[in-house]
């Protein structure tokens, strides 16, 4: 071969149309995930290792972490981003979010998906898809997801003379243990009988009594509210008397922030949050504490809560089959197992619980298999198309209520005039 020839294939080789294509090939798909929680903290240490735990066992894709802070600005930064065509490829939103990411035609359905199958989407609690599936297909897969439970605290009950293995079963057994929880001193309250928030989430903690009187708040297709119907207003009525009348709770707004540390702080013997507090319960309550069902009115029931995993339209091929592998290892059962041990929030399919690993922590922690109990007393948390501004009106109304402003059968009537006026369009 000559010299002129051997330069040839030389400056073929190390031509840069020639090397571009093997450079793509080696090139890992780069995965951008929005995750709900402020950068540090221990869940962003534990996503923050999955994502590595998954390079590691996919060298070809690199999965790279947002932390965005509350579910608010979460979606509010998604929207805005995916508007100015810099959406993320994948995010853990609300599962009521799903009807305004559909709206906005900013994601795709699951099931369109290359890696997905029904097997797979079938595999999780059935509770759990009611806010995953709308038109027949599948827009999220639960993963950060949760119900609202009672926790209490047993040394408060003793004091009380109360049963600390036996929490309130319903509506009046709540009453009279809460009764005999308050303490009072003259004028001051040194500890109440029970505790629900009313801030940040009311409309989630109210449907969990609505739920209890036996009665739905919307529709399966999100394009109906029914905040006006008798029983809504008995609940709010109910939520009311426990301050008002029977005055064992709080008056005007509780903070659901600051709830937990009101426990752990003996100025509340019964409150209801999510589960996914439970690890942080486990962790810092100063005494011994019980998690039980919240109680029953004419139902047993909760709305479940918490975040699905979403896919964005403007994701490549490539990153839609990677955040299928992703969502798939997320949500493996040892995974999933290992994520309800470490954070509190229930693992989200039946084999997750089925693991050994999960056999034990049950067995030397009860308290971890509560949620999963009540999941078939379980309903769809608040979810309709405009979302944020059907749950406002309803919020309005129950703070409304709750500070005196209004009585709760005006207030749940004004709150559906409004959701009738955004939801018409829908229809």
């Amino acid at each position: 071969m000559t010299m002129t020839r051997r330069a040839a294939l030389g400056a073929l080789a190390a031509s840069p149309l020639l090397a571009a294509p093997a450079l793509r090939a080696q090139s890992p798909v780069e995965l951008s995930f929005n995750y709900p929680i402020a950068v540090g903290g221990p869940i962003a240490r534990i996503i923050d290792g999955y994502c590595a735990d998954f390079q590691r066992e996919n060298p070809g894709i690199r999965v790279r972490p947002v932390y965005t802070g509350s579910y608010q600005d979460s979606i509010t930064k998604a929207l805005t981003a995916a508007r100015g065509g810099d959406a993320p490829d994948m995010a853990c939103l609300l599962s009521t979010d799903m009807f305004t990411l559909i709206d906005e035609e900013v994601v795709v359905p699951w099931d369109e998906l290359p890696g997905t199958d029904a097997a797979w989407t079938g595999s999780f609690y059935p509770g759990f898809m009611e806010n995953s599936r709308s038109g027949g297909k599948v827009w999220g897969i639960p993963f950060q997801r949760s119900t609202i439970v009672m926790y209490y605290n047993k040394d408060a009950f003793r004091e009380a003379g109360l049963d600390p293995e036996q929490a309130p079963r319903n509506w009046n057994e709540q009453v009279e243990f809460a009764q005999r929880l308050t303490k009072r001193q003259g004028d001051s309250v040194t500890q109440w009988g029970m505790q629900i928030p009313s801030s940040g989430f009311p409309y989630w903690l109210f449907q969990a009594l609505t739920t209890q009187n036996d009665v739905r708040l919307m529709n399966e297709a999100g394009n109906e509210t029914y905040f006006a119907d008798p029983k809504v207003a008995e609940a709010l009525q109910y939520w009311l008397d426990l301050s008002t009348k029977h005055r064992v709770h709080p008056a005007g707004i509780v903070e659901w922030g600051t709830t937990p540390r009101d426990f752990f702080e003996r100025k509340v013997a019964m409150m209801w949050t999510t589960t996914g507090n439970l690890t942080n319960v486990k962790n810092n309550a100063p005494f011994p504490f019980g998690v039980a069902m919240l109680p029953a009115g004419r139902r047993p029931g909760s709305p479940t809560g918490g975040g699905n995993l979403y896919v964005f339209k403007a994701a490549n091929a490539a990153k839609r089959e990677a955040a299928v592998k992703f969502a798939r290892f997320l949500t493996a059962p040892e995974r999933a197992a290992q994520w309800g041990i470490d954070t509190g929030y229930v693992a989200v399919s039946p084999a997750a619980f089925e693991t050994e690993k999960m056999r034990r922590y049950v067995a030397g922690f009860p308290a971890a298999a509560v949620a999963r109990d009540q999941l078939p007393h379980a309903v769809a948390e608040l979810s309709t198309h405009e979302n944020q501004r059907v749950t406002k009106a309803l919020n309005d109304g129950l703070q409304a209520v709750l500070t005196g402003r209004q009585q709760p059968v005006p207030a749940m009537q004004a709150a559906q005039s409004e959701a009738e006026r955004i939801l018409r369009r829908y229809r």
